[in-house]
C-alpha cells in the first residue's frame, strides 16, 4: 500500500508540474496577426490587443489578463519594431483587458475614460493597490471623445455610451481604417454584461450605432476573430433581440423562467469563452431580465 501511495503521490506531483508548466507557457504565449502594414492583432488568454506602429512609437490598446502577458506583448512588439511603447489605451476596466498594464514601464502614458478609472478603483482596488500596479493606472482620462496624434498617425478614442460597462472606449486608427471595439463587440461569443459597472442591454445597440459607421474597413473585436461592419451589425441585432424579447416577457408579467424558456437567440450561433465559463445563453437572458425588471419597478 505504501508503494502504491508513493507512486500515486509521484504521479500527482508530476501532473501538477505538467499543468503548471502548461499554464506558464500559455500565459506567455501571445500570437500576432497582421491587420495592415502598421496594425497588428495580438491574442492570448483574455481580450484582444491591438498594436499600432506609428514611426514615433508604438500605441497599444488593452493588455490582457496577467502581468506576464504584458511582458509577452512587449516581447512580440520588439520582434515587430525597435520603436518604444509610448501609450497604452484601456477600453474598459475588466482584468482581461487591464491586468497586463503593470508590465509596461512606469511613466507610460495610459489613456482611458474617466469612468473606467473610477471603476478600476471601485471594483478592482486590491490589484491596483500595489505601487507598481498603481503606476500603470490610467493617467490621462476623458469623458466623451479625444484625438491623439503620434507621429503621422491619428488615434481617435470615443466613449459611445452605456453598453458593456458605463465607461466603454472604442478606438479608431484613422489612417489605417481599423477600429478596436473593445467589448462593445464579442464576435461569435456570448457577451459579458456588467450592470453593476453601468452596463446596459437596453442601451447597448444605440452605443454600437454611434460608432458603427465610422470610416474603417476592419474591426478588431474585444473577443473573437477579425470582423467587418456587417458582423458587428449582426451582433447589434443580437443585442436588440435579447433586449426586445426579454423586456416583452417582463412587460407581460412573466418570470425569469418564462424568459429562459421563450427568448429565441439560437439563430445567432453564439458560444461560450472557455476562460469565462459564466458566459452563456442563461447568463445574458438573466442580465437582460434583471435590467428590465429594475426598469419596470422604477416606473411604478
Amino acid at each position: 500500500m505504501r508503494r502504491v501511495l508513493a507512486r500515486l503521490g509521484i504521479g500527482l506531483a508530476a501532473a501538477a508540474v505538467a499543468v503548471g508548466g502548461w499554464a506558464w507557457w500559455l500565459l506567455g504565449h501571445v500570437a500576432v496577426q497582421p491587420v495592415t502594414k502598421d496594425v497588428y492583432l495580438l491574442t492570448g488568454v483574455g481580450g484582444n490587443v491591438a498594436v499600432l506602429v506609428t514611426g514615433a512609437g508604438v500605441v497599444v490598446v488593452d493588455s490582457m489578463t496577467f502581468a506576464r502577458q504584458g511582458e509577452a506583448i512587449q516581447a512580440r512588439i520588439r520582434e515587430l519594431t525597435d520603436q518604444p511603447v509610448v501609450a497604452v489605451l484601456n477600453t474598459h476596466y475588466h482584468r482581461d483587458h487591464t491586468h497586463g498594464n503593470p508590465a509596461f514601464p512606469s511613466g507610460t502614458r495610459v489613456v482611458a475614460t474617466a469612468k473606467t478609472l473610477e471603476y478600476l478603483h471601485e471594483f478592482d482596488a486590491d490589484y491596483w493597490r500595489d505601487p507598481a500596479a498603481a503606476a500603470l493606472l490610467p493617467n490621462e482620462t476623458f469623458d466623451y471623445a479625444r484625438d491623439f496624434h503620434v507621429g503621422a498617425k491619428t488615434i481617435r478614442a470615443i466613449h459611445p455610451g452605456r453598453a458593456h460597462t458605463g465607461g466603454d472606449l472604442v478606438v479608431l486608427f484613422v489612417e489605417d481604417r481599423v477600429v478596436l471595439s473593445g467589448d462593445l463587440f464579442f464576435n461569435g461569443y456570448w457577451p459579458n454584461i456588467d450592470l453593476e459597472a453601468g452596463g446596459s442591454v437596453r442601451e447597448w445597440p444605440d452605443a454600437i450605432q454611434r460608432v458603427i459607421d465610422l470610416p474603417y474597413d476592419t474591426v478588431i473585436p474585444g473577443h473573437g476573430p477579425l470582423a467587418d461592419r456587417e458582423a458587428w451589425r449582426r451582433f447589434q441585432g443580437f443585442m436588440t433581440t435579447l433586449w426586445t424579447q426579454t423586456s416583452d416577457v417582463v412587460r407581460r408579467g412573466g418570470s425569469l423562467d418564462d424568459a429562459l424558456r421563450t427568448v429565441d437567440l439560437d439563430r445567432f450561433g453564439l458560444r461560450g469563452l472557455w476562460f469565462v465559463p459564466k458566459l452563456s445563453r442563461e447568463f445574458v437572458i438573466r442580465r437582460a431580465y434583471e435590467e428590465a425588471t429594475a426598469g419596470a419597478a422604477a416606473t411604478r
